[in-house]
Parts: C-alpha cells; structure tokens; sequence
C-alpha cells in the first residue's frame, strides 16, 4: 500500500505550512486565544481564502470535495502551529454533521456558508452527567403543534461562544441512555430560551456551557426529520476523533523537534546537553513513539469512512490510544528536557504539551477507549 501523498495533497500541505509559518507564530495564537472572539478573524479569511473552510464538503454543496487524508493534512499543520481556531468544529464535525444528518434542503444553504468561512456552526451534544457515552441525552424536545420545545444543559462546547448556529441533540424519546430516539437540531444562537457562557479552557482555546429553557424551533430545524441522530453523531464523533489524532501528531512533532533543537543549543559543563548519551536515548525514543503515532492516525484515517460502525470506531479507539499514549510520553519528556523554562507560561514547549493533555481527554480519554476494546478484542483480525 503507497502511503506517499500525491503532488495536489503535497501541494495542500505546503499551503497551509506557509499560510502559518508567514502569519502564526507563537505571540499571535497568544493574541488570538485572548480575543473576545477567541480565534484569529483575519486568519480565519485566509482559510477561507485557501479553500480549507471548502475542503471536506461535496462539489455540489459548493466545496472542494477533499477527503480524511486531506483533513489529516490540514490537521497535522494546524497542531504544529498550536492553532486556536474553530476549525475541528466548525469544518470538520459540521461537515460531517450536514453530510450525514441533514436533507439536502437543509444542508444545501448551511453548507456554502460555511464553506465560504462566512457560518460558524459549533456541535452541542456533551452533558454535565453524560461522561464519553455518545448515547447519553437528557435533554428533551416536546413536539408542541408546529415546533419543538427544547430544554437542558449542554457542556464544553467548543467554540460555542462564537458560533452563530448550534447543531444540539436532544431526545425525542426513549431513556436517557437509549440508541434511539435522538434527534439533531438547528439553533441560532441568539434564539429566546438559549443562554450561553464562554470560558477559556486549559490549552487556551475557548468553550461554552449551554442552558436551552423553554427554546422554540420550527419542526424543519430538526436535521433529516429524523430521531435516528445516534448513528450520525457515532460517525462524526469517529471522523473528529481522526482528525484530532492528526492534529496531536502534527503538535507532537513540533515539539519533538523544539525539544531537539533545544538539546543542541543548551551547554552545561561546557558542552551542549544533547551530547549526553541519557537524553540523546530520550530524544530517540520519543521520536519512536511519534512515528507510531503517525502510523496510528492514518490508519484512523481510512478507517474513519468505513460504513461498518463497530469496526470503524474500535479501529479509532485504538488509534486514540496510542496517540494518547504517546502524546503524554512525549509531552512530559519535552517539558523535562527543557528544565525550568519548559514549566514557565511565556515558552511554548508547555503550551504543546496542554494542548496534547487536552486531546487524550477529548471524545474519550485512554481509559474509556481501552474500555472499548477490551469487549471485542478480536476486532483487528
């Protein structure tokens, strides 16, 4: 199998490379995470600019009709870069959630928005009692004549402050764990009954906590007219998941290579501290580990279009875990090589390693995809 990139995918990753390298350095993804907005506007444009906002949506919904190697891609370079915009949520997850969840009618408008960069759509589906159980909806929609009433809480919704529509699932029946009975719903996000408090989180990007009281929305706001949302939300949960194991490699890297090049510089008796045979056997290892990484991640990648569900999110948990695994090796020797500066907020050495911290916890952290595995072990056969 031929893992090289061909010379349109090697053609986007020099793009987006330069597009951070010339406009993104450390003192601006400080200066755009302190924003109100909480991401970078004018960057913002110049994705749009690119084409990367277009990239994951069909020809016909107006996009490029890029796939998961090029989201990986992208992904990659935006960890590198320790970037803070919404692009995961808005791009990527609502992509996916239009793709998979919505009528054509309903997708067709929302999705040249947001491929021209002119929508922000943020995904409202983690509860404060729910954990990582995907099926875990306690928020309700009462069918009352020719509108839903919607009403519960809704957490860590990334981006959710800057968003101007939310996609939140609610149940439309069934118990509070149930497959079943989960719809998907279009919000605006200056809708009456929807309340919405933005907060910086550990690794500098920006969330929000949601309360729905009493919100109204016409019966065309549900997504596919269905209460089949768990299927969808599984798929995206698997696609996000991918994406965010491309983008831990592409930060692992940047550190990893900041760490060595801090090795080569930093003397201590006289000599540079990468010429001791203890760190240079650190530096090898954790260049191991983000090589495996890297394999991990592409093989979530493919396997994150897969139509079969229980293969395709076990082959994701797996992936997860290993990056998760190796991102914590690699961030804490990072931070240890460095010595004191590594600890201090105005070095990025740290703020790579937050970000990875982050990540292993996003969509389920290393436990619960071990969870996972352990009930089909036999999966990978």
């Amino acid at each position: 199998m031929n893992f090289d990139f061909s010379d349109e995918q090697r053609m986007l990753q020099e793009s987006v490379q330069r597009l951070l390298g010339d406009n993104y350095n450390f003192e601006a993804r400080q200066k755009a995470s302190n924003s109100e907005a909480g991401f970078s506007r004018e960057i913002w444009e110049q994705f749009s600019q690119l084409g990367l906002t277009a990239l994951p949506f069909s020809e016909e919904d107006g996009g490029i009709g890029g796939g998961g190697e090029e989201i990986m891609i992208v992904m990659e370079a935006l960890g590198k870069a320790l970037s803070v915009e919404p692009y995961l949520q808005s791009v990527v997850i609502a992509s996916s959630l239009l793709r998979h969840g919505a009528t054509e009618a309903q997708r067709g408008p929302l999705a040249a928005a947001v491929a021209e960069g002119k929508l922000l759509i943020a995904f409202a589906h983690a509860e404060p009692t729910s954990g990582y159980h995907l099926s875990h909806v306690s928020t309700s929609a009462v069918l009352q004549g020719s509108s839903y009433s919607l009403n519960g809480s809704k957490t860590l919704v990334v981006h959710g402050g800057a968003a101007e529509k939310l996609i939140v699932s609610a149940r439309l029946s069934g118990g509070i764990h149930d497959d079943g009975g989960i719809g998907l719903f279009l919000v605006d996000a200056d809708a009456k009954g929807l309340s919405i408090r933005s907060y910086t989180t550990q690794d500098g990007m920006r969330a929000a906590e949601i309360e729905l009281r009493d919100l109204s929305v016409p019966c065309d706001a549900l997504l596919g007219n269905n209460s089949d949302g768990f299927a969808v939300i599984q798929r995206v949960t698997d696609k996000a998941i991918a994406a965010l194991c491309a983008e831990a490699v592409g930060a692992m890297d940047a550190a990893v290579s900041s760490t060595v090049d801090y090795l080569k510089t930093r003397k201590q008796f006289g000599r540079a501290i990468g010429e001791f045979q203890a760190l240079q056997h650190r530096a090898s290892d954790m260049v191991v580990e983000l090589e495996q990484a890297r394999s991990m991640t592409m093989f979530a990648t493919m396997m994150s279009r897969s139509d079969d569900a229980k293969l395709r999110s076990r082959s994701v948990s797996a992936a997860k875990i290993q990056v998760s695994r190796s991102a914590h090796f690699i961030g804490q020797a990072c931070v240890q090589l460095h010595g004191g500066v590594g600890m201090t907020m105005e070095y990025q050495i740290g703020h790579y390693f937050k970000r990875l911290t982050m990540i292993e916890k996003a969509f389920g952290d290393t436990d619960h995809h071990r969870d996972l595995l352990s009930e089909a072990p036999s999966i990978l056969v």
